[in-house]
């Protein structure tokens, strides 16, 4: 049996980063993600930190206007953020976790001991008809949790397997590609769409598309660093075809 279609959703964070590190309005990220959505991606996705390091707000309330295509919003799980959310009703929000010294998300959201406090917030988006999304460790635990909060999707925290990758560190690689695993079957089984981002390359990508019951990858900062050398409808591109590559050897290996 064929796994399902892999979708794309271009995360596109770090071209406000660049916009940022001069003031004004270009390049602007609407307009990337305008580019992006042309190319072939399936969504996109825009995190809105608490100290506004990159995305604004005016940019998600322009994404929301301008998108043709799902915005999923990524969140920490506040009351600011949960009243922006609710005010701009996005397809999807993704709950994440959020520290200001950070350069980037390290980690899965705890959902293992938050389950009371994020209860009422996942309650309260899934309400409103938005679509909520828990990023989170690869974990049975972690997939539990989302299960008991009833999220109906995870996004499972690819960082680790793709620096021990760059690392060249193969053992701990194959331990967090098993471990990714058995949480994408674990959510399959609990009927928990399963999605996958953080750190993915070209390779990784393709890698991880072989995961059958992964159904999404959430993909920004190589996929804009390398549009900076080849644009970013080629790198948009290059990624989707990684990405089919990769499924095709999954539809292979079930045949």
């Amino acid at each position: 049996m064929s796994p399902p279609p892999l979708r794309l959703g271009l995360n596109i964070d770090h071209v406000a980063t660049v916009r940022n590190a001069r003031g004004g309005r270009d390049p602007d990220p609407v307009a990337a993600a305008l580019l992006g959505v042309a190319a072939g991606c399936d969504g996109i996705t825009a995190h809105l930190r608490e100290d506004r390091r990159h995305i604004r707000d005016e940019d998600i309330a322009r994404l929301k206007r301008g998108l043709t295509k799902p915005l999923n919003f990524e969140m920490a799980a506040t009351p600011a953020m949960m009243q922006i959310a609710l005010a701009t009703l996005p397809h999807a929000a993704c709950l994440v976790p959020e520290k200001r010294e950070e350069r980037t998300t390290e980690g899965g959201l705890n959902v293992v001991d938050a389950i009371s406090d994020l209860r009422p917030i996942v309650a309260e988006l899934s309400e409103a008809g938005i679509r909520v999304s828990l990023f989170i460790e690869p974990s049975i635990a972690a997939i539990e949790a989302a299960s008991a909060l009833r999220a109906p999707v995870v996004e499972l925290h690819t960082g680790r397997w793709c620096e021990a990758i760059d690392h060249g560190s193969s053992a701990i690689a194959d331990e967090e590609y098993e471990r990714l695993c058995r949480a994408a079957e674990r959510a399959q089984a609990l009927g928990i769409e399963c999605h996958a981002g953080h750190g993915l390359n070209y390779e990784t990508a393709r890698i991880i598309a072989a995961i059958p019951q992964i159904v999404e990858l959430n993909i920004g900062h190589f996929i804009i660093g390398d549009a900076i050398s080849v644009g970013l409808t080629a790198a948009v591109q290059t990624m989707l075809a990684a990405m089919r590559q990769g499924r095709g050897s999954s539809r292979e290996a079930s045949a």
